[in-house]
């Protein structure tokens, strides 16, 4: 874990327990038959999971100890809202929820001054997905949240991207002693696919027959938004070795989707 040293006062990170995927399973099963100590156990043995994410904040000027607290807060409620039926790993689910409080906090703690109704707008928006994704699982569309909030569908774009640091496309992300990545080459594709639901339908039946490891790639890049790097260093294994899954697991979902 040398490689995710975060600084946390009063925490030694070496001392901190790491659950496997049969202990998890059985933490949860006490945890969903109202054992409170099972939540506890699942926690302290996840904390390694909030200081590893916590890894990509150290060049942040906000105390790390306070990002953990954060952090923790996201974990927290990955625990209470994880489905265990649904195949994914506890990390997989927990991670976008970890990064969300803490991108959440440096948000409201940032220098950058938006207009308060701007401002109050984007909470509203972040607060209704947030609600929408723990009921239904999923979040809610453009239009879906315009019509909550009975405002514009463009109105939603402008709010949240005020609450954002500015970043350069050119800023380097990636470098290994060769040809230097940027962000401009890592920009996603933003083409919405909802209006699709046949595509939608094949895709998700798919996924469920792909393996398990080319299905967490998956979506830990085109869902979550992780880079390759990201994905590699999680999983302990080579950017060559993910990128090698994740053009196998392509490969697969069209082959199951035609």
């Amino acid at each position: 874990m040398a490689r995710y040293k975060v600084d946390i006062t009063g925490i030694n990170t070496n001392d901190l327990e790491v659950l496997n995927k049969e202990d998890t399973d059985k933490l949860f099963k006490r945890y969903h038959e109202g054992d409170v100590t099972a939540k506890e156990e699942l926690i302290n043995g996840n904390l390694r999971l909030v200081l590893s994410t916590l890894q990509r904040f150290n060049n942040t000027k906000f105390n790390m100890d306070d990002l953990f607290q954060v952090g923790v807060i996201g974990l927290i409620k990955a625990i209470e809202n994880f489905d265990s039926t649904l195949g994914l790993r506890l990390s997989t689910y927990a991670v976008p929820l970890i990064i969300g409080e803490v991108k959440r906090y440096i948000r409201d703690n940032t220098e950058v001054r938006v207009s308060r109704s701007i401002k109050d707008l984007a909470y509203k928006i972040m607060r209704f997905q947030d609600e929408y994704q723990s009921l239904h699982g999923t979040m809610p569309t453009s239009e879906e949240i315009a019509k909550k909030l009975d405002i514009e569908e463009y109105e939603i774009a402008y709010a949240l991207d005020s609450l954002k640091d500015p970043m350069s496309i050119f800023e380097p992300i990636y470098n290994d002693g060769g040809d230097t990545i940027y962000l401009s080459d890592q920009i996603a594709d933003t083409k919405d696919l909802s209006s699709d639901k046949d595509m939608l339908i094949s895709l998700r039946k798919a996924l469920q027959k792909i393996k398990t490891r080319e299905k967490e790639i998956l979506i830990s890049r085109f869902i979550v938004g992780k880079t390759q790097m990201e994905i590699a260093d999680y999983m302990g294994i080579s950017q060559a070795q993910v990128s090698r899954i994740e053009k196998s697991a392509i490969e697969n979902v069209r082959k199951l989707i035609k």
